[in-house]
């Protein structure tokens, strides 16, 4: 048989355990969710509670209700309900809260943390456990569910352990601290185990309640069978009837049935003595968590006995400490009295020199502007000088087109010249072999007659076409090589005259970008050698302040 277990209580965090907590104080403002607690009044009306001598109406009254949604009211009062919680553990306490306990307030007021709000929760719990009447806020938290008093103890234990001491304790206190840590651990421990004995005790009622009513179950079926058998007890006389074999097979099963009720009474019954073993063990664990709250409630008056026997010694020592201060602020007055006025001559040498060196550096911020000015003005020559060092390089290298044209027409000339003379020396040859032919062709005009009519009559009509059609195709090719040739020249030399131009560009744009370089190296050089000289200017300038800051120092001190 299984055993079934009760689920779990979840744990509640921090913030919700101590909302929790913080309910069982009767407040006028409301503090049910975490918004309602950033206005910060529920939780200073808790602390008036807590201790209304210390917390008390004028302290209250300074606590602004009307907040709304104004974030900066939320901050004023959350900060002034943190302050008073300080000031009560440091001045009435005499305890130091620690950095790590400390809330971050715009974390609240902004974003309604509750790790934060926990934690200013928890500093009010610790104001609760130490006040005056911190048996009846005890009380209180005993009264709260179970899963809630493990999430307080836990608080007040890290509580506990991170506060800091103003004052170092003696060997008695720091025993005592233990006793009473060792004392709510051994009370955790009894309550865990209360948790487990109760929890095995429902167990252990479930399972009696599955018993009894199985055992009803089965009584049932045996009042059943029973009415069957009364039935049926004229067919039992026959052993070898269907009947008779099923009343024996269901008697053997009756008999089963019987000795497994008896094993589970047994069982039964050993069930109720281990539960009233566990029971008893309950009273006594009961006892004994009475007598560790006996013993936890006289260490805690134990240690408010401490706690004002350190205050009233802190304040002897600080008185003493005051004292000592006092008496040596009057041994030193007329050491103080000699400095302040040492202190005034010098303070009058340096306003002197103060002012001259005003005066030095408005005359060096004037000079700063002309010279800003000046490098305004060199830098628009150098933009205009780059501007009209490209145009002169643009015009040489046209002018260098323009020669190289110049030179490709004189030798065209020349080269039309000789043509013309060579085609005058071909025309009067021509001229004088006319004149010749003039005279042969009288005389030989009808030989050549009879000689063209006998070429004519010898070459066939289709090849002399052919001849004359070939002639024309051989010239059209001719013309058409010459034109193509022309315009591939053309198109190479236009070409050549680009790459030229690019290249006269990029020639003066590195001309002029090494000028600028070298412009940037002497100017880099003028203002290392200008930084220098600030520079030991500005050594001497600091040593003086410094030493002035110095006596300034010497001077505030003596006088605080």
């Amino acid at each position: 048989m299984e055993e079934t277990r009760p689920p779990p209580q979840p744990k509640l965090p921090l913030c919700d355990s101590l909302m929790i907590w913080l309910q069982t104080f009767n407040t006028a403002s409301p503090c049910q969710d975490v918004k309602q607690l950033t206005s910060g009044v529920a939780m200073a009306q808790v602390l008036h509670q807590i201790d209304a001598a210390w917390f008390n109406e004028s302290w209250l009254s300074r606590i602004k209700e009307d907040v709304g949604d104004n974030w900066r009211i939320k901050a004023s009062n959350l900060k002034k309900v943190l302050q008073g919680i300080m000031s009560y553990y440091h001045e009435f306490l005499g305890q130091q809260i620690s950095e790590a306990l400390i809330p971050n307030l715009n974390q609240i007021t902004e974003c309604s943390d509750p790790v934060e709000l926990g934690r200013l929760l928890q500093l009010i719990l610790g104001c609760a456990i130490n006040c005056e009447k911190k048996q009846e806020h005890i009380q209180n938290i005993m009264t709260l569910e179970e899963s809630v008093q493990h999430v307080v103890m836990t608080a007040i234990q890290e509580l506990m352990s991170k506060e800091i001491l103003s004052s170092p304790l003696n060997d008695a206190v720091g025993e005592l601290e233990q006793q009473l840590k060792k004392a709510l651990e051994e009370l955790q421990e009894a309550l865990a185990e209360k948790e487990e004995l109760r929890q095995r005790c429902e167990e252990l009622d479930m399972q009696v309640t599955t018993l009894q009513d199985e055992k009803n179950s089965l009584v049932s079926e045996n009042e059943m069978m029973n009415e069957k058998l009364d039935q049926l007890d004229g067919s039992f006389d026959d052993p070898n009837t269907v009947v008779a074999k099923k009343y024996f097979h269901a008697q053997l099963q009756l008999e089963q049935l019987q000795e497994e009720n008896f094993r589970l009474e047994a069982a039964k019954d050993d069930y109720r003595v281990h539960c009233e073993e566990l029971e008893k063990q309950l009273i006594e664990f009961q006892h004994r968590n009475d007598e560790l709250t006996s013993l936890a409630e006289e260490t805690r008056a134990l240690k408010d006995e401490i706690d004002v026997l350190r205050a009233t010694s802190d304040k002897a020592n600080k008185l003493e400490s005051t004292v000592e201060i006092y008496r040596q602020k009057l041994r030193d007055l007329n050491d103080l009295r000699k400095q302040v006025k040492t202190l005034q001559e010098t303070n009058m040498m340096y306003m002197h020199n103060t002012v001259s060196l005003e005066e030095e550096l408005k005359k060096a911020n004037a000079a700063r502007t002309q010279l800003e000015t000046y490098k305004r003005q060199v830098q628009d020559l150098h933009v205009k000088l780059s501007s009209e060092s490209k145009r002169a390089d643009t015009l040489a290298f046209e002018m260098k087109r323009l020669e190289e044209k110049h030179e490709a027409l004189l030798k065209e000339k020349e080269r039309l010249i000789e043509q013309r003379d060579t085609l005058k020396e071909t025309n009067e040859e021509l001229r004088c072999s006319q004149v010749q032919q003039d005279h042969l062709n009288q005389t030989g005009a009808s030989a050549a007659k009879s000689y063209e009519n006998l070429a004519a009559e010898i070459m066939p009509v289709e090849y002399r076409e052919v001849f004359i059609r070939l002639q024309h195709e051989n010239k059209m090719l001719r013309l058409q090589q010459e034109g193509s040739e022309n315009e591939r020249i053309e198109e190479l030399q236009e070409q050549l005259e680009q790459k030229h131009r690019k290249m006269n560009e990029l020639e003066t744009e590195q001309r002029l970008s090494k000028e600028r370089i070298r412009e940037l190296q002497q100017q880099i050089e003028d203002l290392q050698k200008s930084l220098q000289e600030q520079g030991s200017k500005s050594e001497g300038e600091s040593k003086s302040s410094h030493a002035w800051r110095h006596l300034i120092c010497a001077y505030i001190r003596p006088a605080n």
